[in-house]
């Protein structure tokens, strides 16, 4: 029997290899949840320094269908927290990839951090990538925004702060 309801189509399936006894599946905490919990898988803790940071293992491989992407994305209780963020968020899963998932953690806090084994230390999003190509061109189309940078979108002077 098909999961697919109103006319929509099935979910794509990500396959989930486990490369280690002790790798966990990742899992949602609730039905509305946009990203799936992702759990270190470690022989013994690993420590963070403040300042410092860590590829933490989580024991697994993805395959993950063509046109879609998988973003790891920092855990806000974690940062809210401890400080620890991802450096390269999101980082980015290929669907050509197919090593093992390992997650770059950053303490940002000013005390130690320690990773256990089994502990949730990011999100995995999956997303859509649309195709494009990527041609050279001789000029671009000119926008109200044009050029400005950083600060820029928001109304006012960027310097002032929110308008």
């Amino acid at each position: 029997m098909s999961r697919a309801r109103h006319g929509e189509a099935e979910n794509p399936i990500v396959k989930v290899l486990r490369l280690h006894e002790g790798a966990r599946l990742p899992c949602r905490m609730s039905d509305g949840a946009s990203g799936w919990d992702l759990f270190a898988c470690l022989a013994f803790p690993l420590r963070i320094e403040p300042g410092g940071r860590a590829v933490v293992p989580t024991g697994i491989a993805l395959e993950i269908p063509v046109g879609l992407e998988g973003q790891v994305r920092p855990r806000s209780g974690l940062a809210a927290r401890h400080g620890i963020g991802i450096p390269n968020a999101p980082g980015t899963i290929d669907s050509d990839y197919r090593g093992e998932v390992r997650v770059i953690l950053a303490n940002g806090g000013d005390a130690s951090f320690e990773v256990r084994h089994g502990d949730r230390i990011a999100q995995l999003v999956i997303a859509r990538v649309e195709p494009v190509s990527l041609r050279w061109a001789d000029a671009l189309d000119r926008t109200e925004r044009g050029d400005g940078g950083f600060g820029h979108t928001g109304v006012g002077n960027p310097d002032e702060g929110p308008a």
